[in-house]
This record gives C-alpha cells, structure tokens and sequence, in this order.
C-alpha cells in the first residue's frame, strides 16, 4: 500500500513540474489592450454584434474591422467608454438606447417548443418541452435571440421594472 502511494506521489509531483515548465516555455502572448476592451464589454457572449462573444467583438474593434458602436447591448455609454479608450471620435445618433431589457413570456400563447431555451445565451428561459415557459429577469440580458426564435411570438422584450435593485437616481435636466 505504501508503495503504490508513494509511486502515484511521485508521478503527479513529476508530471506536475514538467506541466508547469510546458507553461511557461510555450506560453502564448495575448493581446493586452484587447483584453481590456473585453472587460469593460457586457460579458453577455450574445452574439447580437455579429462575432463569437464578447473576446472576438473586442479583437475586431482593437484591430478596426468593427466600429465601437457594434455591441447592441453595451449602448451608448459603452461605445462612449470605447471611443474614449481607443481615442476616436463616434457618432451615436444611429443607436437607440432605450434602456436594459428583459424577454417576458406571454404565458396564453406559449406552446413549450422549447425552441427559445435552446438558443438563449444565459441559459435565463426555464421550462421542458410541452410545458409553458418563463424567464429569469436576474439572467436575461435582453440579447433578442429567443425572441427571434419562437414560432407564436410568445416571447417579448419589455424594459427592466424599476424596482429597488435597479433604480437609478435620474440626472438633472440641464437649464
């Protein structure tokens, strides 16, 4: 028994450390400033831009074949925050800000094909196949793939309620 305990100790500790030197001897250099575009992006992975998420969106924004204004879910105060990072100037009167938004489920007409929770990025629409289904506000980014995708048009974007978690102190009008 000890034998086999101390063989496996010495194999893990040996496999270990040439692991750890693969690491750093074939190390992949990222692009840094990419890495910062990806973290002030949503992080919802939607797909509403066109790109495989949020990393991809933000390695064509860096390298120019996309503008700042590519990510539907960000808004304005993201292409806002991007143009400033990147130190260009963009015109934000093609996008519609209109707020968060979340899939509401209209219970009546809902059928439970199930095709709606197949295509959601957050896995936030819960149901079976055959049963009615519903959506979890807390998940839902609002990214419009489920709604694309149902065939009764049971499913429906409507804005975030205002509520104590998501209520913002409005600006004051400019006089």
């Amino acid at each position: 028994m000890f034998v086999a305990v101390a063989s496996l100790t010495a194999l893990s500790l040996i496999l270990g450390l040439v692991l750890g030197f693969a690491d750093r001897v074939f190390a992949v250099e990222g692009n840094a400033f990419a890495e910062e575009i990806t973290a002030m992006m949503p992080g919802s992975n939607c797909g509403q831009c066109g790109f495989p998420g949020c990393s991809g969106a933000a390695a064509a924004i860096v390298d120019g074949s996309a503008p700042v204004t590519c990510c539907p879910p960000g808004g304005k105060a993201l292409a806002t925050a991007l143009a400033a990072k990147l130190g260009i100037s963009v015109d934000l009167s093609q996008i519609a800000d209109d707020g968060p938004k979340v899939a509401f489920v209209k219970e009546e007409i809902c059928i439970g094909c199930a095709r709606c929770s197949k295509v959601c990025p957050t896995d936030a629409i819960i149901g079976a196949a055959k049963q009615i289904h519903n959506v979890i506000r807390e998940a839902c980014t609002g990214c419009n793939s489920c709604v694309e995708k149902c065939p009764t048009e049971a499913l429906s974007l409507q804005p975030l309620p205002v509520s104590v978690q998501h209520w913002v102190w409005p600006k004051p009008v400019a006089a």
